[in-house]
């Protein structure tokens, strides 16, 4: 089958711009490759991930993983956690495999692949390189009011309404 289509857009750059802060992580670097052990083919572990510098108003976070080079309309949701508390500005290499994981009220919202949990890079075979855009959401209340059931896309949708800033780290992976 040929994949042939466009380049889609940054997902971010679509939005309303807000602030960013500081998104760095001991396991990738922004616009670097991602490594096996972060891919559904490898061991399928959530990467390391830390944030600072965010603004003061910031009540929550919500952080995500996605692929806006999947071929379909809607690009691919890879793992979304909601309501982490305040306090918690990191989060630790395989923290993604369920939410006992989590702290407090944090949670994972089904990713595109139907699971609670993190789900690694897996583009097709043969095609392009994709991004994936990991992002850490500073939010203006506590809680998201969502539910664990809502889809990912439903999740990015509230909380359009209660970013205040946002850090994104982009890896890239290819399968050839």
């Amino acid at each position: 089958m040929d994949l042939t289509r466009p380049v889609p857009p940054a997902p971010y750059s679509l939005l309303p711009q807000v602030p960013s802060f500081t998104l760095t992580s001991d396991d990738m670097v922004d616009d670097g490759p991602l490594d096996l052990a972060f891919t559904a083919g490898g061991a399928n572990t959530s990467p390391h991930l830390t944030w600072s510098d965010f603004p003061a108003q910031t009540q929550s976070f919500l952080v995500n993983m996605f692929d806006p080079d999947a071929p379909t309309p809607a690009g691919w949701w890879h793992w979304t956690i909601v309501d982490l508390p305040l306090e918690v500005t990191e989060l630790a290499q395989g923290d993604g495999v369920s939410d006992l994981m989590m702290p407090g009220a944090a949670y994972h919202v089904r990713n595109d692949g139907g699971e609670f949990d993190y789900s690694g890079a897996a583009p097709p075979r043969g095609d392009r390189p994709h991004r994936y855009v990991f992002a850490v959401h500073a939010l203006d209340v506590d809680t998201l009011d969502a539910d664990p059931d809502d889809s990912p896309t439903l999740i990015a949708f509230k909380a359009a309404f209660h970013t205040i800033a946002r850090a994104t780290l982009t890896a890239t992976f290819q399968l050839s």
